[in-house]
């Protein structure tokens, strides 16, 4: 225990030195150092953690046209990293370090023509910048690549390729790659399927922390998928993925609360759990927030509640949402016309 003490504070100290190192060259107007500098207050590595002062520091590197340093200004825009989001300029950054070909830079400003963020939504140009990215070797590049081919965004569907760019990505340690490739092999995208490959993969994503290799994972439990039945590890993976914030894990771990998988039945918690999912734009959270509300389960009813949010589900393009939107309407007619 003394000796493990004694290598952390080595550790700290060593990150102090770095802290220092890097804060002479920064000051020295070093781009390198300066991008390396806002690193280090941005993850409080050998200092305070200080958002405003990496953003700053970002800053600086990228004005002096580091390329590194623009891609992380780009992603302080985005995010809202030590200053206020700005979609415009996390997209001109993006553009200003993918030019200066950097290859994290060139996957997100694929990523940005892909979703529209910043700039005008174009797929082609989408995989245009996925390519540039792969060439410098960029296993989120790869990912980015292989789900073009696969769901023909920008290129013709390729399922192959997309197998065989999830693979590269997967190989390369990614863990959004590795559970692409999961799905692949769960599915037969590309390649046969196998239950226990896409187990195996799901598996390493979650090492690698992916909420979404975290979800799958949860679902091979639930399933049988490449393993024994095991609904308590079912909802523990679907419980580390929903804590992650990500709304479609959430409504699967609601769902979990409302029919009793792998934990107590628990209807408040499941009604809190499909309001953060609905909440984060989930069209089945928002359908499953409806039904609470229309059947009071974990809530009291609120037919006026369930028809809005039925509404926002069958406005996201969910079937089951559009169906009950359809039915509630039907139903709303038929008494209006019985009272006129």
């Amino acid at each position: 225990m003394e000796d493990m003490q004694y290598n952390e504070i080595n550790e700290t100290k060593g990150d102090e030195k770095e802290f220092q190192r890097y804060l002479k060259s920064a000051e020295g107007e070093n781009n390198n150092g300066q991008n390396n500098l806002g690193y280090r207050y941005e993850k409080g590595i050998g200092t305070t953690k200080d958002n405003e002062k990496a953003f700053q520091w970002y800053l600086q590197s990228a004005k002096e046209g580091n390329s590194t340093g623009q891609y992380n200004l780009g992603r302080c825009y985005r995010k809202g990293i030590g200053t206020t989001k700005n979609k415009e300029k996390a997209f001109q950054w993006y553009l200003k370090s993918a030019e200066g070909g950097n290859s994290r830079g060139q996957n997100y400003l694929g990523y940005c023509y892909s979703n529209g963020i910043g700039t005008n939504k174009d797929e082609g140009k989408a995989f245009q910048w996925y390519l540039k990215s792969v060439e410098g070797g960029n296993s989120y590049g790869q990912n980015n690549l292989g789900y073009c081919y696969e769901k023909g965004i920008g290129t013709t569907k390729d399922k192959e390729k997309a197998f065989e760019w999830y693979l590269k990505s997967a190989e390369g340690g990614n863990s959004y790659g590795q559970n692409s490739l999961g799905f692949c092999y769960e599915k037969g995208i590309g390649t046969t399927k196998d239950k226990e490959k896409a187990f195996q993969w799901y598996l390493k994503s979650v090492e690698g922390g992916n909420s979404y290799g975290q979800n799958n994972l949860g679902y091979c439990y639930e399933k049988g998928i490449g393993t024994t039945k095991d609904k308590e590890k079912a909802f523990e993976w679907y419980l580390k993925s929903a804590e992650c914030g990500n709304s479609y894990m959430q409504n699967n771990l609601g769902f979990c609360y409302e029919k009793g998988i792998g934990t107590t039945k628990d209807k408040e918690k499941a009604f809190q759990w499909y309001l953060k999912s609905a909440e984060g734009g989930n069209s089945y959270g928002q359908y499953n927030l409806g039904y609470c509300y229309k059947n009071g389960i974990g809530t009291k009813k609120n037919k006026e509640k369930a028809f809005q949010w039925y509404l926002k589900s069958a406005e996201n393009g969910n079937s089951y949402g559009q169906c009950r939107l359809a039915s509630l309407v039907k139903a709303h007619c038929a008494i209006l016309f019985k009272f006129f």
